[in-house]
């Protein structure tokens, strides 16, 4: 994480930071046979009080995955690195992945109940899932979903990230510096609207994930 995202140790409750997060994931070929190349993307978004407004980048690549793995590994990745800071956060994580979002506000709380099992049998990616959850569950979270491609400057951008990560097979290594600014200027048709910083007193967290084991 980027000092400048550093806080106090032990703050007051009331005082926990309020982050934005803009995730994509791109599969190259996804559902065609052979080994599929991904990649995730993720925009992160912070503003300190009377200060200007932060952004970093993160991506993540892997050689032979799917759209739905390389979602969660868009969760796992931003949570991993924030919990480096041994600091709660309130994050409003928006993506245009129904299978995050529906995942994490309803699909896991079933599963749960069941013993991790789906109706039909075996939840698929359970692993992935449960790294997503540990590396969440400290955090209040807003889960929102964005329609995708369509003009939505933060989740294009994300895109922009997740489609090169995944055709170069890089990787970040935890946030720096955004390259956002340049590329809406480079791209302004395909970049859109940029969405404002969320507003604090309107932050309304989903319920808390549940334990895994």
């Amino acid at each position: 994480m980027d000092p400048s995202l550093t806080a106090p140790a032990h703050p007051p409750r009331r005082a926990r930071p309020l982050i934005a997060i803009y995730a994509d994931e791109s599969c190259l070929g996804n559902g065609r046979d052979g080994e599929n190349p991904g990649g995730a993307g993720v925009l992160l978004e912070y503003q300190p009080r009377d200060g200007e407004l932060i952004r970093r980048d993160l991506w993540v690549s892997a050689p032979a995955t799917t759209n739905n793995r390389m979602a969660l590994q868009s969760v796992i990745e931003t949570f991993r690195a924030l919990n480096a800071k041994d600091r709660v956060f309130r994050v409003a994580f928006t993506t245009d992945s129904r299978y995050i979002v529906d995942g994490m506000t309803d699909w896991v709380f079933a599963w749960a109940r069941r013993g991790w099992q789906r109706k039909g049998g075996a939840v698929e990616n359970l692993a992935l899932w449960f790294d997503a959850l540990r590396e969440a569950s400290a955090h209040p979270i807003a889960w929102r979903w964005v329609r995708g491609h369509a003009g939505h400057a933060q989740n294009e951008y994300a895109n922009h990230l997740a489609t090169r990560a995944a055709s170069r097979q890089e990787a970040s290594g935890g946030f720096v510096a955004s390259e956002f600014d340049a590329w809406c200027e480079a791209h302004p048709v395909a970049s859109g609207e940029v969405e404002p910083f969320p507003v604090a007193r309107d932050f309304r967290p989903s319920r808390a994930l549940p334990a895994v084991p």
